[in-house]
């Protein structure tokens, strides 16, 4: 036997050796990978599981360590769905974080898509100076806001809450690197159609890019309905408190009533939970998409 088919066989039964040897090292490794998520996503209940936990227990029980209550009671929902003011700072979240919403995906997607379709000089300019934007701390942003609105006659009204968040850097940027999907083709067909460059916009272009529009949906609608500093600072009539704000009424400087701060973030989260059940298809490939873009 030669040298070359003595090396010929020592290599075919090595690969042979490998390929017995990968399914032992590969369910070790998937056991390893599971265990990681698995840990992991219980990390990421935990919070979620010790607010409701909270929200089930009574005042002297609150700074039990114990998660499962020893006397599980629905006493504080009961108190917080009859406070009328609760029902009113709900109403407040959900009007502000709808229209602002509807808002910045109308702005922000009209921008993104003038900034990648339309050529003029300027537009890199433009773009890069509300990409800026997104490096200043919200904290920064606060003493302009207030003036702004001081001068508008805005303090302690919804518009004075709602216009900061009424268009985004941040989704300018998300629509315009999916509009550069859309192919030129199809919106110059459309012109000669005879449609208006409006038209071409929100008839063409919006419908494909639907799954960015779900994923920019839902981080605007949960960045407004979450939204504290801001509300907080521009309101003083306890009628125009929202969600985050009002729950935090709840305490005082002598007791913090936690099981109802608790009660009320868990009552608070069942729209979010809603709006991504419905959208959580677009949403997941909205987000896939923009990663693969990234």
């Amino acid at each position: 036997m030669s040298t070359a088919d003595d090396l010929t066989i020592r290599a075919t039964s090595d690969s042979l050796l490998k390929a017995s040897a990968p399914p032992r090292k590969r369910n070790m490794a998937q056991y390893i990978r599971w265990v990681l998520l698995f840990g992991g996503g219980l990390l990421m209940v935990m919070p979620l599981a010790y607010m409701i936990s909270t929200s089930m227990k009574w005042p002297w029980e609150v700074y039990n360590i114990g998660l499962i209550p020893e006397e599980p009671t629905l006493e504080n929902y009961t108190y917080v769905l009859e406070d009328g003011r609760f029902f009113g700072w709900f109403i407040n979240s959900l009007v502000i974080a709808t229209i602002t919403t509807l808002s910045a995906l109308f702005f922000d997607s009209l921008v993104g898509y003038t900034l990648c379709k339309f050529k003029f000089r300027g537009r890199y300019i433009i773009f890069i100076a509300i990409l800026s934007t997104l490096m200043i701390p919200t904290e920064m942003l606060v003493i302009p806001w207030y003036m702004m609105s001081q001068s508008l006659g805005w303090l302690d009204s919804y518009w004075g809450i709602m216009f900061p968040g009424l268009m985004t850097a941040f989704g300018v940027f998300l629509m315009k690197q999916f509009f550069e999907t859309v192919p030129d083709d199809f919106l110059e067909a459309a012109r000669i159609d005879g449609l208006n460059e409006f038209q071409i916009w929100w008839q063409v272009a919006m419908p494909m890019v639907r799954p960015a529009l779900a994923a920019l949906a839902i981080f605007i609608f949960l960045g407004n309905w979450t939204a504290f500093l801001w509300p907080l600072i521009v309101t003083t009539s306890p009628d125009l408190y929202t969600l985050p704000v009002g729950l935090s009424s709840f305490g005082d400087e002598a007791d913090v009533a936690w099981e109802l701060i608790m009660t009320g973030a868990a009552i608070s989260t069942i729209p979010t939970l809603v709006f991504f059940l419905i959208f959580q298809r677009f949403i997941i490939r909205g987000v896939v998409m923009a990663g693969l873009k990234g």
